[in-house]
């Protein structure tokens, strides 16, 4: 599969707003997320690195970029809840 067939499969895939955590959510689902996506993008990274190709490339950095959207949320998050109005 090409990187542009590939890219047109996951374009017609809605996004339904969720999200799917790995394990059990402790004190902060936002942060349990955050948890799961770094994982997630170490992982893809090692896989990059063990059998470079520009599908795992691709995977790496679809997991990278999950990492920094709930890495912003985290931020936002905790911004909002220590803010004074």
């Amino acid at each position: 599969m090409s990187t542009s067939d590939l890219r047109s499969l996951l374009d017609d895939v809605p996004d339904t707003l969720e999200i799917v955590l790995r394990r059990e959510p402790s004190w902060s689902p936002v942060m349990e997320a955050w948890r799961d996506a770094a994982e997630e993008a170490a992982e893809a990274l090692a896989a990059w690195r063990r059998h470079p190709s520009l599908a795992a490339y691709a995977v790496y950095r679809a997991a990278q970029d999950r990492e920094d959207a709930a890495l912003d949320t985290l931020r936002q998050t905790h911004t909002s809840r220590t803010s004074v109005s």
